[in-house]
């Protein structure tokens, strides 16, 4: 190399290398750092898990570029005031359950849980192509937050009751842990319903301050000793067919994103949408066997007087709200019942002959 030629070299690494050194503090500056502060207890099965893999998904996917600091339930605000932080600032995230707000906004149930409503593919097509999605960013938007559906259950059991339920009349009065518009219908049958977060549901159980509470299904009522109280254990929940997570982002600092990190959390929240709702297809039927094998639980199923009285007061609910003064309730209940009358004819007449022929005549 002659010396020419070298000097021009040198001279480009040399502004190479000053470039670089310029350009790795404003790299640095651009990494940023949120809060996610859940409804769940730490390592919590399906759900609390479920938001941890979210945030490291996003950390991981993101190159730290956006990286997700998790706090369970209890670490930085309790665990129903996480949406309150949001708002406050205290957070950028929630993770938590749509129906737990719905003090703020009645319309805010539709979007994780509805007595004899949808299921979590019915539920999914409503938000995805239907205007779903579009509703919750108004009701949203009072608040400047995001939402997106974040994991899904699949339908739920219906709870765990100390004594056994006959009738409407074995309804009367106990004291039921039971949330959303599936605690309205509860009331109407004549329980006493309160809503507690899923931490504080087995004292009050062993206290003798509730007869009963549901939560989700056998994989977490197995972890939170549900069993070590109540023995009759009830199935399927009418209330909650499809229950949805949510992931709630400071709608201002998530539009203040990178486009290509906006996109990055909504498209890891489709993708533990379809996970978290899989963990719990895998892991309930397993969790049932070892609280029916190992723990002696009875599992049974609603007498029949309820089941009908619980649609009765699902219906006149479903109606109350859409006869609602507030117009986003109004329309959130308008939409709802429209895609869902859509969306049945194939979950019914499709999936559910399938289920009844496949549950009939296939055994191996």
């Amino acid at each position: 190399m002659d010396r020419r030629s070298f000097i021009r070299t040198s001279a480009a690494l040399g502004a190479g290398a000053a470039t670089a050194a310029l350009a790795a503090p404003a790299i640095a500056q651009d990494k940023i750092t949120w809060r996610m502060v859940t409804t769940w207890p730490k390592n919590f099965p399906g759900l609390g898990v479920g938001a941890q893999r979210l945030a490291d998904r996003i950390t991981a996917a993101s190159g730290g570029r956006l990286t997700i600091q998790v706090y369970s339930a209890g670490e930085l605000v309790p665990p129903l005031q996480s949406l309150d932080a949001v708002i406050g600032g205290s957070a950028e995230m929630s993770h938590g359950a749509a129906y737990y707000w719905q003090n703020k906004s009645a319309a805010l149930s539709f979007f994780t849980g509805v007595p004899y409503g949808m299921t979590s593919r019915e539920l999914a097509a409503w938000v995805r192509y239907m205007g779903g999605q579009e509703i919750w960013d108004e009701i949203y938007d009072q608040f400047g937050v995001q939402g997106f559906l974040s994991g899904d259950t699949g339908t739920q059991a219906g709870g765990w009751f100390r004594n056994e339920l006959t009738g409407l009349d074995s309804v009367k009065g106990i004291r039921f842990r039971t949330p959303g518009l599936g605690g309205r219908v509860w009331e109407k049958l004549g329980a006493t319903v309160t809503n507690m977060a899923a931490g504080e549901i087995f004292q009050a159980l062993q206290s003798g301050a509730l007869d009963a509470a549901e939560f989700v299904g056998p994989y977490n009522d197995l972890a939170l000793g549900f069993y070590q109280v109540a023995k009759n254990y009830y199935f399927p929940s009418f209330v909650e067919p499809g229950l949805a997570t949510e992931l709630v982002v400071d709608k201002a600092k998530y539009q203040a994103l990178p486009a290509d990190l906006q996109a990055l959390v909504r498209d890891v929240c489709q993708a533990e949408y379809d996970q978290v709702a899989s963990d719990f297809y895998a892991n309930d039927p397993r969790a049932l066997q070892t609280l029916v094998n190992d723990h002696g639980v009875n599992v049974r199923e609603f007498p029949e007087e309820i089941l009908e009285a619980g649609a009765k007061a699902a219906m006149e609910i479903m109606a109350e709200l859409r006869d609602s003064g507030d117009a986003l309730t109004k329309k959130t209940t308008e939409s709802f019942i429209a895609a869902l009358n859509i969306v049945r004819t194939r979950s019914e007449k499709t999936d559910g002959a399938f289920v009844t022929a496949r549950e009939k005549y296939f055994k191996i």
